[in-house]
């Protein structure tokens, strides 16, 4: 299929202006209000997943929310940060054990370094789990290279101050 002028959005990035992603990174979800939160890059993950301990899906005008809780920090059960969000979809998820969920999804903006774009994250408990967040295939795709060998290279998020 030709590609026109109005299609270059749609174009992944050149390899110069992707995000080099570690196997680990510190990330911020600023529309949730997590300035810092440690996640896992997993390529065999396809849909991105946030941890929360407790879930209350509501309706608000005829729109699916959900309000949510989450421990940021891994071993931190003090800090709680309350969010809420629209529920974009509700989907049969297969975890690294092979247990089916169903679960919550959601769509928010997630900043690694300087850089941000919404990303769908599914919500779950994951407390057993060694990171608190997953970034999936799908919010990486056309937007980073990930090299398996380092950590951190995206560096601590760069949340802006509003003007």
């Amino acid at each position: 299929m030709p590609v026109t002028p109005d299609d270059d959005a749609h174009q992944p990035l050149a390899l110069e202006d992707k995000v080099a992603l570690g196997w680990r990174e510190w990330v911020a979800l600023p529309e949730l209000g997590i300035d810092r939160i440690k996640a896992k890059v997993d390529t065999g993950a396809r849909t991105s997943c946030l941890h929360t301990f407790r879930m209350e899906p509501y309706e608000d005008n005829g729109q699916r929310r959900v309000k949510f809780w989450v421990h940021p920090i891994q071993n931190d059960l003090h800090e709680v940060i309350a969010c809420d969000a629209p529920v974009v979809d509700e989907r049969m998820v297969s975890d690294s054990g092979g247990h089916r969920e169903l679960r919550l999804v959601i769509e928010t903006l997630l900043l690694v370094g300087e850089t941000q774009w919404p990303v769908e994250m599914t919500l779950t408990n994951r407390d057993s789990m060694r990171f608190r967040m997953l970034i999936g295939r799908t919010a990486m795709a056309g937007r980073s290279i990930v090299l398996p060998e380092s950590s951190y290279l995206a560096g601590d998020p760069a949340l802006r101050t509003p003007e």
